[in-house]
């Protein structure tokens, strides 16, 4: 039997169900990364760590919704004490969860050049994706306690030996693909054709894809991935479209989504019957000037007052949070 694949779409068959009751559900997901120019090209030292205690304040906004975030760390942040005293009590007391999220590049062993294409960790030989991802989670089990069963690859860099390589390693849920994404051109994957639903992986059912949440709204939406990929750099066209309401991509995310935009995602999503929702951004958003979305105080209180409108959104719509934890439970091999 040939090894499952993350690259190809799912077979026919492989929509994952979940018990009854379950219902309609949303994870809150932070890329919990180090902070560096996203401008420049990548490198191993080029980065800094100031905005990991402002996971505390985040931490403290979703627990009064009721809404336990997942953190999904790379190397830098578990190699800080900053992050277990900003998170490490909340993920022992279940009210947070730890994932892992790996940045080959920051990732030892450092045996490939930093290069765009060596940023997909899929791309590398099997013996060293699988070995930095053993140090990762070894790394996060020494400083948190728990045992990481979630996995999301930097830059959503999905190989062909990824499946195996986190089955193998005791991960029972992946959560790169990026639906309606392309990242071919640099040298990563493309998810065009990738499902919104949760699917298995491989005949077994041993691991679950959990693709983030990216819907197409407008009259045209049906048609999004066969027009879409051709405006990508037509920015202009692009823009004229969403405002006719003709079609627009909407990602989950705060990040360069309005909370109009996101609600109507929203509302595709429960229209389509996604079981879970999958929300997520990077934590360098939580400070201002370490990306785009936030470059000063009054970015960050909109960040916030975002979550804020679409948690009181999600309630609205009778779309209730949920963890790891509860998927796992929740989830049926039938």
């Amino acid at each position: 039997m040939p090894d499952p694949n993350l690259l190809d779409p799912p077979q026919a068959g492989s929509r994952a169900r979940f018990a009854d009751g379950f219902g309609q559900r949303f994870l809150v997901t932070v890329d919990t990364e180090e902070e560096f120019d996203w401008d420049k090209p990548l490198d191993r030292e080029g980065h800094t760590l100031l905005t990991v205690p402002a996971l505390r304040k985040f931490q403290e906004f979703c627990e009064g919704f009721g809404v336990v975030p997942v953190y999904m760390v790379d190397y830098p942040i578990v190699s800080t004490p900053f992050a277990d005293q900003a998170i490490g009590e909340a993920v022992r007391a279940g009210r947070a969860e730890i994932g892992i999220q790996l940045h080959p590049w920051v990732n030892p062993p450092f045996e490939e050049d930093v290069t765009a294409f060596n940023s997909f960790v899929g791309n590398l030989p099997r013996p060293l994706e699988e070995e930095k991802l053993r140090r990762l989670k070894a790394r996060i089990e020494d400083v948190f306690g728990v045992t990481p069963v979630i996995y999301r690859a930097g830059r959503y860099g999905l190989g062909p030996r990824t499946a195996a390589i986190l089955q193998d390693n005791g991960i029972a849920i992946d959560t790169s693909v990026r639906t309606h994404f392309d990242y071919a051109s640099e040298g990563g994957p493309n998810y065009r054709s990738h499902p919104l639903h949760p699917y298995w992986v491989g005949a077994e059912r041993r691991l679950l894809e959990l693709p983030l949440t990216t819907l197409y709204w407008g009259l045209l939406r049906q048609l999004g991935n066969l027009i879409y990929p051709r405006l990508w750099r037509v920015p202009p066209v692009r823009g004229m479209l969403a405002r006719l309401g003709l079609l627009e991509r909407i990602p989950l995310t705060p990040e360069g989504i309005t909370p109009q935009e996101a609600m109507r995602g929203v509302d595709i999503a429960i229209d389509e019957g996604l079981p879970v929702l999958v929300f997520s951004f990077h934590s360098p958003s939580l400070a201002p000037g370490h990306t785009p979305y936030v470059r000063n105080e009054d970015d960050l209180d909109a960040l916030y007052d975002w979550w804020r409108t679409l948690f009181g959104y999600l309630a609205q719509r009778d779309v209730a949070p949920t963890s790891v934890r509860e998927i796992m439970s929740s989830v049926t091999l039938a």
